[in-house]
């Protein structure tokens, strides 16, 4: 018998969090989505929203209420300015933090751009059996979580062990 895994796809939905940009200049977004789309994950929906708690609330608890998407990644709002908010919409809807995912970013991070890692404030945490990663606003930071975290996490192949042999006990009770 084979150990051979087979890739499972997986649908992800995508946020872009900012006052400023557009489906024309949202490279961030872009650089997501052309990433999951090509490893062979499907794009489940792609939305661009203000700096607005309850703006972002709502469609995260949209999506997380959607049994057709098992994870969200949000782009934009991790700062420290006073407009960044994603961690305060966002973390009131965590079942279950991903410390380590923020730990394991800036840990990256440094290596690419020193001690201004400090200023991200990147999250990640499990809400009604949804993965959802908060990430910067740029697209380095994109790419850095994508394919130095989420893609291998994202991907049922990994060993030994990755977050999709995990989905089905995420609503155990």
């Amino acid at each position: 018998m084979s150990d051979q895994r087979k890739f499972i796809p997986l649908n992800i939905a995508i946020l872009t969090v900012s006052d400023s940009r557009t489906e024309e200049n949202d490279t961030s977004g872009k650089t997501l989505v052309d990433r999951l789309l090509g490893v062979g994950h499907n794009l489940a929906e792609k939305v661009i929203v203000p700096d607005d708690i309850y703006q972002m609330r709502a469609i995260v608890s949209k999506w997380i209420a959607t049994l057709d998407i098992q994870v969200v990644i949000i782009t934009g709002g991790t700062g420290v300015t006073g407009r960044d908010c994603t961690p305060e919409a966002i973390q009131p809807l965590f079942d279950k933090f991903l410390d380590g995912f923020g730990e394991l970013f800036r840990t990256i991070s440094y290596d690419e751009i020193g001690t201004s890692t400090l200023q991200s404030r990147a999250v990640a945490g499990v809400a009604n059996g949804t993965y959802i990663f908060c990430l910067p606003g740029s697209s380095g930071a994109c790419r850095t979580g994508w394919d130095k975290i989420i893609q291998a996490q994202l991907d049922y192949r990994t060993r030994p062990c990755n977050f999709v042999e995990m989905m089905p006990r995420l609503l155990e009770k």
